[in-house]
């Protein structure tokens, strides 16, 4: 799939950038099965092209993604089961590879994330936030529970009782309380948020990629992982990195007190 061909995003690669922009606004970017799928598409062409070092994912229009798209679920009928399966089955393959690609990911958000949207913010390595932007997992107001990871990264990133709390209430968050809780990693200015976000992607592809990819894999396994065989893990994977073209250019760079050139190799 060309980036011609999405009809529900829009991908373009630049400066070793790729921008993922969900591309919905009419219906604030909610996630039917076609943005789900095309969505998984454009995370696999990030983790496939070597042009792409850092990707980052935003929202069209006034808001970032209020989640499952509702309306197409009422036109399901008896069958909504089915077609939620087909959706999560893709939402959830694009999220799993934007944990296990070597190039970070970087959300930008505004307006709304919620539901799936604020799953996949959570998924994303780092988030930046415009003040005016809100968070809720939403999910039970519709009768429904969560999808896209939330389960599995807001105890992770909040604490049990509070994820508990934002799961059963549905309790909205500023953005400033998100970074406080641990889901936003910076909040900026409305009007400064693209510009911020584009700068901390191109500063990430800017870095050794292979070696932010591989700590990237460290700090989700070390979740489940007792110490001595995380600390194994972290031997082999930074024996693995002293192999790569970029460990010598860095170490170089810094024993000759200059700015290192990573290519990602």
């Amino acid at each position: 799939m060309t980036a011609e061909e999405y009809a529900t995003l829009e991908f373009d690669v630049s400066d070793d950038v790729a921008h993922i922009m969900l591309n919905r606004p009419e219906a604030a970017n909610a996630l039917n099965r076609q943005l789900a799928q095309e969505l998984m598409h454009a995370v696999l062409r990030c983790d496939e092209e070597p042009a792409v070092r850092a990707v980052l994912i935003s929202g069209k229009g006034p808001t970032f993604c209020v989640g499952g798209d509702l309306k197409s679920f009422t036109e399901q009928g008896e069958h909504l089961p089915h077609h939620l399966k087909e959706v999560t089955t893709y939402l959830h393959a694009a999220v799993s590879r934007i944990a296990r690609m070597e190039p970070p990911v970087v959300a930008a958000v505004h307006g709304a994330a919620a539901g799936a949207g604020l799953s996949l913010a959570c998924a994303c390595d780092l988030v930046i936030a415009a003040e005016p932007a809100r968070f809720t997992m939403a999910y039970t107001n519709a009768g429904l529970t969560p999808d896209g990871s939330s389960t599995y990264y807001l105890p992770r990133l909040v604490g049990f009782k509070r994820a508990m709390e934002l799961t059963l209430t549905n309790r909205q968050l500023s953005a400033q309380e998100a970074m406080e809780w641990g889901i936003v990693t910076r909040v900026v200015a409305d009007e400064d948020l693209s510009e911020e976000a584009t700068t901390l992607a191109r500063q990430l592809a800017a870095g050794a990629t292979k070696a932010l990819g591989a700590s990237k894999r460290l700090l989700h396994i070390g979740w489940t992982e007792t110490l001595e065989t995380q600390m194994e893990h972290e031997t082999q994977t930074i024996a693995e990195m002293a192999r790569t073209a970029d460990s010598r250019e860095g170490i170089s760079a810094f024993v000759e007190k200059r700015s290192a050139q990573f290519t990602g190799q």
